[in-house]
């Protein structure tokens, strides 16, 4: 039996000085980041103990938290499945499995299912399982899939004979999340990663050859780039893009080619980003060009200067176009508008345009990328706070929804128990933040509440108003469900990220802050009762809206939060680093130095009441370094004021996502869950 911990762990004090622009900030806890320092497991192991202890009197409600999320899915079921070239592929749970099946059968008969991947099986005796690329070649005979055991995101390609059911013997080491075929089934691409962990090169490879003699097609100098490779729809071109957060280029290579060289489609311009699709020979390019809310133009495949671009969609103040794809008769375009997605779809022998009507009011719909070109049939994945998940075909001639599949939600869930709206708060400047909220009916607006109030607000992501059958645990418990649609993000548009990175950072922690105070405001909480959420750059947010207003909140959840931004922006030679200095600022530059310097939630750490906190990590995590959360912790446990629970939990075995078996994630989000009801209460009132 593991010895009672009745002390919270003191992290050793060693103080390392940092002098930049004439300031020397000292770090107690730099010593933290010497990963195969014994001190350093030792400690990161003793905060978990801690986090056991406090949290032992909540395991019975752990349990309970955990069936009930087991309970409302369909442990073994079946995705929708995707056309595909006379194929559908699909994948399947089994209870009592951690990992999918990836299956796939002759489309339009009863043919015998086949069984492409078990990664149940194939994840036997590892500690961590993550699926990267599974592509099958153009002709459907083999098959390319990528597993990382680690949780760092580094890959290994494997290659399967589908006839025979064979592994070939080429292995591909060192690999991202990009992958195509070539047309002749035997010639791939891939992208690969430095030692900072960009992909930074497209490679090719041929079937049968060394991998250490694969070829090298393109190499990204420039370290704010990264670079993938894609394929269009209709299998025509192969696409290498190169994009940092600010710009970005296409090259093109027809895909029976595969030995020729890529060519840009149009040269790359600082500050302006683009993408494109193909469609009987033209491009359709998605281009910020004189368009900070992007337009769409077209231009012929073998001149596509900007003097020959034909306009298509024109730019709009009020609605930002954000992808675009090309089927045989029919363009989808997806954009935003108002905090909402929506997808317009145009005929090309027509040019008439609809937008796809939806039946809620806050909603998230998304066009998918896989399936055939040459349909009039294109996959929408539909979902809202109280509505689930729902895999329909729109049939874009006839302009009707059919339902492949709705996830089930077991265990007498009903959507007409659910009230879902969406409400404003003003932020410190004056601009109307969105929020949307999710709670039992017949709720009183009487305060007496518990909240939860989730944000992000980087890198133009958008929180969008999907459902999920894990939070209402929370909900049928009494809690309002919150999402704070905050700038920074991309939630109201291009327009709204720039408003909240570099120079605007701050909006996002002003914006945050308003969106908590018009819930108390308008009577769904109050402040002792308000817990808040974010994880990566939204664990961020959380650390600098606990510096601003600790006593606004009742608890929080920083999941692998990025909290040590100045010392992290410094090092050139991290992960990311680079690459994420046109979403954050250069600390080389003084005055990006000073801006960081004022938010870094770790350099503001200040001698105050903070609320109840529970933090993650992953200790090979790529994107956010574990001590990021371990040194913010043990920062914390120096200057907090009150005797408040204050926990640190590090997966280490996992990365930035989290443990990678379903059941495994259920088990997070139950302690998770445990965690704000101990801290917040349950029911209001209680």
């Amino acid at each position: 039996m593991a010895l009672k911990q009745t002390h919270p762990p003191v992290a050793a004090v060693r103080p390392h000085a940092i002098t930049q622009h004439g300031e020397t900030r000292v770090d107690n806890y730099f010593w933290l980041r010497e990963k195969e320092n014994p001190e350093v497991r030792e400690y990161l192991e003793a905060e978990n103990a801690w986090t056991a202890e406090q949290m032992r009197d909540t395991e019975p409600l752990q349990e309970q938290l955990y069936r009930e999320i087991v309970g409302r899915i369909q442990e073994t079921d079946t995705s929708a499945p995707v056309r595909s070239a006379g194929w559908l592929y699909y994948s399947r749970t089994v209870a009592g499995a951690q990992y999918r099946i990836y299956c796939r059968k002759r489309d339009g008969s009863n043919g015998e299912e086949e069984i492409l991947l078990d990664a149940d099986q194939a994840a036997e005796g590892l500690a961590y399982f993550q699926l990267g690329v599974f592509k099958p070649s153009s002709d459907h005979t083999l098959l390319a899939y990528s597993i990382d055991t680690e949780g760092d995101e580094d890959f290994t390609v494997f290659f399967k004979n589908l006839r025979t059911g064979e592994l070939l013997p080429d292995h591909i080491t060192n690999t991202y999340y990009s992958f195509e075929w070539a047309a002749d089934n035997r010639t791939v691409f891939y992208n690969i990663l430095d030692e900072a962990r960009r992909p930074y090169k497209v490679m090719r490879h041929t079937l049968g050859e060394d991998p250490s003699k694969d070829v090298e097609v393109y190499h990204e100098t420039d370290e704010r780039f990264e670079v993938d490779i894609d394929r269009t729809r209709d299998r025509a071109y192969l696409l290498l893009d190169s994009h940092s957060h600010t710009t970005s280029e296409t090259r093109f290579l027809p895909a029976g080619q595969p030995t020729g060289e890529f060519m840009p489609i149009v040269e790359r311009v600082q500050g302006v980003e683009m993408d494109v699709t193909h469609h009987a020979g033209r491009w359709y390019i998605r281009t910020s060009d004189g368009a900070p809310n992007f337009r769409l133009v077209s231009a012929p495949v073998g001149n596509s200067v900007k003097a020959n671009w034909r306009e298509e969609i024109p730019a709009r103040q009020d609605a930002t176009i954000e992808a675009v794809d090309a089927f045989s008769g029919f363009l989808v375009v997806s954009e935003r508008y108002d905090a909402l997605p929506q997808i317009r779809i145009r005929d090309f022998r027509t040019g008439a345009e609809h937008y796809v009507q939806v039946p809620d009011p806050v909603y998230t719909v998304e066009a998918e990328p896989g399936g055939d070109y040459a349909t009039p049939v294109v996959r929408l994945t539909y979902s809202s706070l109280t509505t689930p998940e729902t895999a329909y075909d729109y049939d874009m001639g006839e302009r009707t929804l059919s339902v492949v599949k709705r996830e089930a939600v077991l265990g007498g869930f009903d959507r007409e128990n659910y009230a879902t709206e969406r409400m404003e708060a003003t932020s410190a400047d004056g601009t109307t933040i969105p929020i949307s909220l999710l709670y039992r009916k017949g709720l009183k607006r009487d305060g007496s509440h518990p909240a939860l109030l989730y944000g992000y607000g980087s890198y133009g992501i958008s929180i969008d108003a999907s459902f999920s059958h894990v939070r209402l645990s929370l909900v049928d418990r009494g809690f309002v469900y919150a999402i704070a649609h905050i700038r920074g993000g991309g939630d109201l548009g291009k327009s709204w990220h720039e408003a909240g990175r570099m120079a605007n950072k701050t909006n996002t922690f002003q914006d945050f802050l308003a969106a908590a105070e018009a819930l108390i405001g308008a009577g769904f909480t109050n402040s002792r009762r308000l817990g808040i959420m974010g994880g990566s750059a939204g664990g961020l947010l959380m650390g600098a809206v606990l510096n601003l207003r600790p006593d606004l909140f009742g608890a929080a959840i920083a999941k692998v939060p990025f909290v040590d931004v100045l010392s992290t922006m410094s090092d050139a030679t991290l992960p990311l680093t680079v690459g994420e200095y046109e979403e954050w600022g250069n600390p080389e530059q003084p005055e990006h130095y000073a801006r960081i310097r004022a938010y870094s939630p770790y350099d503001n750490v200040r001698l105050a009441d903070y609320p109840q906190l529970l933090v993650t990590a992953g200790l090979n995590d790529p994107r956010v370094s574990y001590w990021e959360p371990a040194k913010w912790v043990a920062k914390l446990r120096a200057c907090s004021s009150s005797s408040k629970l204050l926990l640190l939990k590090t997966n280490m075995g996992a990365g930035h996502f989290g443990a990678s078996g379903r059941y495994e994630r259920y088990r997070e989000t139950a302690l998770d869950y445990a965690f704000l009801l101990k801290a917040l209460g349950g029911e209001p009132g209680k």
